[in-house]
C-alpha cells in the first residue's frame, strides 16, 4: 500500500488507522458521524445487487478497522436485507483489542427501518452477545431473538436528528459509522449530520441502472477536504472531511 497524500510513501493499512481517533471528535447533541462505502469508477454503489462485490479484501479490512474505532454502526433496512449482517466484529482478537482500549467488545448495530421490514433470520439476531438498536416508525412488535434488541419508535418517519441525539444522550455513542445504503447516506448528508467520508474507489466499471453512493441527495455543491489518499493494486482509499459551516 502506498500513501499518495499527504506525505507520499509506503504504508500499511494497520499503520494508517493506528492513530485514527474518532471518539474524541464527539459533538454536543450527537456523535461524530463517519460514512464508509465503495464505488465503481462510474459511481455505482452496488454490483450484481450488492455493495460487497465492489471492493477488495483490503476494502473489507478497512471497513472492519473503522468498525473497531466506532461505538455504533448504522445501516438502513435495505442494506440489512441485502447484506444480512452478523455481529459487527466477529473476530475475537479485534474485540479484545477494543476492550483493551477501553471500548465495548463490539459496536452496537443500529438499524433504521421505517416499516420494521427486517430479515429476522439474519445472523446477528441469533447471537446472544449482539446488541441491536432499531429506529422505526412502525407500531409492529419485533419477534423474540437471541440478540439484545431495543426498538425506538418515531412518529410518521424516522427523524435522524432525533435518532442521533438519542444515541449520544441515552446510549453514550461518541462515534457512529454509517455503512449505508445510499439513501441513508444521502439523508444524513442532506441533514448536515456527516463529519467524514471514507470512500473506496474501485478500479471497475459497473454500468446499468444501480444506485450511486448518495442516491436521492438534492443537487447542491458540497465541498470536501481530502485528509488522506491511499493506493493498493489500483484501488484508491480516500478519507474526506466535511468542512465546518460555523
Amino acid at each position: 500500500m502506498r500513501r499518495l497524500f499527504p506525505d507520499p510513501g509506503d504504508t500499511t493499512l494497520r499503520d494508517q488507522v493506528a492513530g485514527l481517533d474518532l471518539i474524541s471528535e464527539v459533538h454536543d447533541g450527537r456523535p461524530h458521524v463517519v460514512t464508509n462505502f465503495a464505488v465503481t469508477l462510474d459511481g455505482k454503489a452496488t454490483l450484481h445487487g450488492r455493495s460487497g462485490a465492489i471492493g477488495s479484501a483490503t476494502d473489507t479490512e478497512m471497513l472492519f478497522c473503522l468498525r473497531a474505532k466506532a461505538d455504533a454502526v448504522m445501516i438502513g433496512a435495505g442494506t440489512m436485507r441485502t447484506e444480512r449482517y452478523g455481529r459487527p466484529l466477529g473476530d475475537p482478537a479485534k474485540r479484545g483489542r477494543r476492550e483493551r482500549s477501553g471500548l465495548s467488545q463490539d459496536p452496537v448495530l443500529v438499524i433504521v427501518s421505517g416499516r420494521l421490514d427486517i430479515p429476522w433470520d439474519a445472523a446477528v439476531f441469533a447471537d446472544r452477545q449482539a446488541r441491536v438498536l432499531i429506529f422505526t416508525a412502525s407500531e409492529a412488535d419485533p419477534p423474540e431473538t437471541d440478540a439484545q434488541v431495543r426498538v425506538v419508535r418515531h412518529d410518521g418517519r424516522v427523524d435522524l436528528n432525533a435518532a442521533l441525539l438519542y444515541l449520544r444522550e441515552e446510549r453514550g455513542v461518541r462515534a457512529l459509522l454509517c455503512e449505508g445504503g445510499p439513501h441513508l447516506h444521502a439523508e444524513l448528508i442532506d441533514a448536515g449530520l456527516v463529519d467524514e467520508l471514507f470512500v473506496t474507489h474501485a478500479p471497475k466499471l459497473a454500468g446499468g441502472e444501480g444506485p450511486n453512493l448518495v442516491t436521492g441527495l438534492p443537487e447542491l455543491e458540497r465541498p470536501l477536504e481530502l485528509i488522506w489518499l491511499l493506493e493498493e493494486d489500483g484501488e484508491l482509499f480516500a478519507r474526506y472531511r466535511v468542512p465546518s459551516q460555523t
